[in-house]
């Protein structure tokens, strides 16, 4: 036996008992005629000891040449702690050891197994095993755990059945970019990774099973941005019978359950907002709702002047930043530099003082008076000692640059609280959207989404303006989950591929699959995914979703651990019927 408690455990109440523990040792700290050793395994920190006076000289020796992270079992008895730590769960304690033995030696670490470390991230990704034995990432992972057996438990109580499903799959032309993988056995062919399990949870709910969930892996290769990742995970649920309602009902119910079970945080209301408000309040369709600063569309109070810049704008929008009339000239020029960086790339801000007195100052008193600008506080409800920043430019453009603007200055204010949680159903996306590169229509969801009832003839007359039975769940200016009623008849389907440009022979090739089940009594359903990785990290307080992976990969899509992806030798590549042609 290794060990008969771990190092978490042991209080006050087992002074005198005889234990067997086992672990990595923290830190040594040796007075020459005493040792302490801080001995840590995933459930805590105990402190061992050794004197000259009640420990064998041998042993002695044996406890001042240990070191960082050698891998020890020691076997002693539970005593009082003469200087407790309060720190630490087993602060009143330490073991007098009787018997150390060394189960492995261990280099030293290249950064310290601390909860604050020396190592930066790509020294600790290349070492993360080492990193998980630190607390930040360790309690990460437990918090990680629990989530998923809350959605488990959750979905369980409510009939849900987990049913797998295939990783090696039909790569189709929808979405982002496949990874593929070439078959031995069928020479000059491929499978893909999914992207979602999107045709097989439909095809599961033709085959009756009714309510379906997974947890599971789904891969994309596209390119990567701060914070994504090239694999990751879904909670991915669908269920038939249902109408929208039903299926926002259910998972306001989960979100609601992890709330509660996880964060001890009770959460009623579930705002809905159709995507055209969403993009007219606050330029994005995850809009973070903890926060006021929603947009003021100033067109018709702008443009009925000498001022260029506005007059030639396709939308002319606003903000008031709560308190900003406090910041002086110097802080207001570097807020334009910080909007006229290329990640956000406007052009420039005007900007309108709310002076205590009820005056207004702003950068453009040249062109406009106190009437008007009066009328630009009302628009964006700026008080007095506020500041309203004001974009123009291409309303996409400018709607875009306005939200990154609004999200840097409430984090900047401290608006975006981690414990406090403000869901946000957001529907009636556009089923399609234009793509200039290809100059055709694209499914903004994915092929199978159905349009709202009614509104499929919209697509032979004027497809930009039909909505989809599409809606998405944001917490806290992140989207977690999003889903659609699905189309379930295969005429509905094929207007909709055909708009997508397929034609009959390339609809039948990709999704003939899916198109013959639905001649088989398929039944209305619908479905919604959470990204669980994200959903976990803002459970966790935190933004960045590699602190709850447990081997991610870096922003090149690099694991830099083990180094891949990695070149393959010239046998395996003839095995496989493959052929590199690699321009330098």
């Amino acid at each position: 036996m290794y060990r008969s408690n771990n190092c978490g455990e042991l209080r006050s109440s087992h002074i005198n008992n005889e234990v067997t523990l086992s672990g990595w040792v923290q830190k040594v700290r040796d007075k020459g005629f005493m040792v302490w050793v801080d001995l840590r395994d995933r459930y805590g920190i105990t402190q061992l000891i050794f004197d000259e006076e009640r420990t064998p000289k041998a042993m002695m020796e044996q406890a001042q040449k240990l070191g960082r992270e050698f891998v020890i079992q020691v076997k002693g008895t539970v005593i009082e702690r003469d200087s407790k730590n309060p720190n630490i769960p087993t602060g009143d304690i330490e073991i007098l050891v009787s018997e150390l033995t060394i189960l492995n030696t261990a280099l030293t670490p290249p950064f310290t197994i601390e909860d604050k470390t020396d190592g930066g991230e790509e020294l600790r990704m290349k070492y993360r095993y080492l990193d998980i034995r630190r607390n930040p990432v360790k309690n990460n992972l437990i918090f990680r755990h629990k989530v998923t057996q809350e959605v488990r438990n959750f979905l369980s109580n409510q009939d849900f059945i987990e049913v797998e499903t295939p990783y090696l799959i039909k790569s189709t032309p929808e979405g982002a970019r496949d990874f593929v993988v070439p078959s031995r056995m069928n020479e000059g062919q491929f499978y893909a990774l999914p992207q979602s399990p999107q045709t097989f949870k439909q095809l599961l709910m033709v085959g009756g099973m009714d309510k379906y969930f997974q947890i599971v892996k789904c891969f994309r290769d596209e390119d990567l941005r701060a914070d994504r990742q090239p694999e990751f995970t879904q909670i991915d649920c669908e269920m038939a019978f249902v109408e929208q309602d039903d299926i926002l009902d259910v998972f306001e119910g989960l979100t609601r359950h992890l709330l509660k079970e996880v964060n001890g945080v009770e959460i009623e209301k579930f705002p809905r907002m159709l995507y055209d408000d969403a993009m007219r309040l606050y330029g994005n369709d995850k809009p973070d709702i903890r926060f006021g600063m929603e947009f003021g569309e100033l067109n018709a109070v702008t443009q009925h002047k000498d001022f260029k810049v506005f007059n030639d704008a396709e939308l002319v929008v606003g903000i008031a930043v709560p308190g900003g009339n406090s910041y002086t000239r110097k802080e207001i020029d570097k807020l334009i530099e910080w909007v006229k960086r290329p990640q956000v790339g406007a052009l420039g801000m005007i900007y309108s003082r709310c002076n205590e007195d009820g005056t207004y100052k702003s950068s453009v008193d040249k062109f406009y008076d106190q009437d008007d600008l009066a009328k630009w506080a009302e628009i964006t409800n700026a008080k007095a000692g506020d500041l309203v920043c004001v974009l123009s430019g291409p309303t996409n453009k400018v709607r875009a640059q306005l939200s990154a603007l609004r999200m840097e200055l409430a984090t900047r204010l401290g608006l975006r609280d981690p414990k406090v949680f403000a869901p946000l159903w957001v529907m009636d996306f556009p089923l399609l959207e234009w793509d200039e590169d290809t100059e055709r229509y694209h499914a903004m969801h994915h092929p199978f989404t159905s349009p709202k009832p009614g509104q499929i003839e919209l697509l032979d007359t004027n497809p930009g303006e039909v909505k989809a039975n599409a809606y998405d769940l944001v917490l806290n200016g992140n989207e977690i989950g999003g889903g659609s009623i699905r189309i379930h008849d295969k005429a509905t389907q094929a207007i909709m591929l055909k708009h997508l440009g397929f034609s009959e022979a390339d609809a039948k090739a990709q999704f003939g699959f899916l198109m013959d089940a639905f001649e088989y009594g398929a039944p209305p359903h619908g479905g919604l995914a959470f990204g669980l990785d994200r959903l976990v990290a803002i459970l966790g307080g935190q933004e960045t979703i590699r602190d709850f992976i447990a081997f991610p990969k870096n922003n090149s899509g690099r694991d830099v651990m083990i180094d891949a992806p990695s070149k393959i030798d010239d046998a395996q590549l003839e095995e496989l019927s493959l052929k590199l042609n690699i321009k330098s």
